[in-house]
């Protein structure tokens, strides 16, 4: 039932996307403030074509497979149909959660998450920008939810669902919303920090519903009125409208780490320490600069 609600969403999604961007678009144009940009935007769709294709090719060979092989073993818990729901929702936002900590925290999966952050402009069309290899890693998160009882297409489902509320956010004329709403769920005004290439801004704000996570584990930032987000992210692509450097720009530059000489073991901690991490010193990680700011 789940795969079928799931086509019903994504039939009703794309008109509702393309509404609400052309309305976007046109309130852009006639307050002139230049939040679009045509090769922007062709590039955001582009990117989110080659992540779907991708994405229903790995969701069957990859996504299902492991996660009914998984469902297996799951515990015979018996949910309440409301409290299953719930628990979903709360459980999926909170592995979504750590598989962005994750993408931000490790410089192997930050190669892949990169492409999504890499746009200057902020803009609807930006949370189409699809980090296009996500799909080959991110269904192994889901494992932990099928193995408590959620049914593998329950959890496509939701992740699905959570994706429109993830795409909304992307917007820059929606200001801070009522307390109790920037304090529970991610606002536009959290995910504006969350795309800022600002030193005070670098990844904060993983949460895709929930800004609570990011409460919790101290990834939490607020849109602060006299430090205004700058857009894409601290090392400029040299090709930005090239697809297929867009997508592998990190990996060459971590291909010229390798390339040091230097030892093994130091090679490899360029792929699992955080981006900016290095050997010597001469870059630095995103908590490495904020510390300096604080000490300053």
């Amino acid at each position: 039932m789940s795969g079928f609600n799931e086509q019903i969403l994504q039939l009703y999604a794309v008109p509702f996307y393309t509404v609400l961007i052309g309305a976007e678009i046109l309130l852009s144009n006639y307050r002139k403030t230049n939040y679009y940009s045509i090769k922007e935007t062709l590039m955001n769709l582009y990117l989110n074509f080659m992540n779907a294709g991708l994405d229903v090719l790995l969701r069957f060979l990859i996504g299902l497979s492991v996660l009914n092989y998984a469902f297996q073993f799951h515990l015979q818990i018996h949910w309440h149909p409301f409290l299953y729901w719930f628990v979903l929702l709360l459980a999926e936002d909170f592995l979504f959660w750590l598989e962005h900590y994750v993408d931000h925290s490790c410089r192997l999966f930050w190669a892949v998450h990169v492409t999504h952050h890499s746009s200057p402009e902020y803009n609807l069309s930006t949370g189409f920008r699809s980090s296009v290899l996500m799909p080959v890693y991110k269904y192994f998160y889901f494992i932990p939810l099928v193995l408590v009882g959620f049914k593998p297409m329950d959890v496509i489902f939701m992740f699905s669902l959570t994706q429109i509320y993830g795409i909304l956010v992307h917007t820059q004329y929606i200001d801070k919303l009522p307390a109790i709403i920037e304090y529970v769920f991610v606002t536009p005004s959290h995910h504006r920090v969350h795309h800022a290439s600002n030193i005070a801004y670098l990844d904060k704000n993983m949460g895709m519903v929930l800004i609570i996570w990011d409460r919790i584990f101290g990834t939490f930032a607020a849109e602060n009125a006299n430090d205004k987000p700058h857009y894409g992210i601290t090392k400029p692509i040299d090709s930005p409208y090239h697809p297929l450097k867009i997508i592998t720009h990190e990996w060459q530059e971590i291909a010229k780490d390798w390339r040091k000489n230097i030892p093994f073991i130091t090679k490899l901690k360029y792929l699992i320490m955080p981006p900016g991490w290095s050997h010597d010193g001469s870059t630095k990680t995103s908590k490495q600069l904020q510390n300096e700011i604080q000490e300053a």
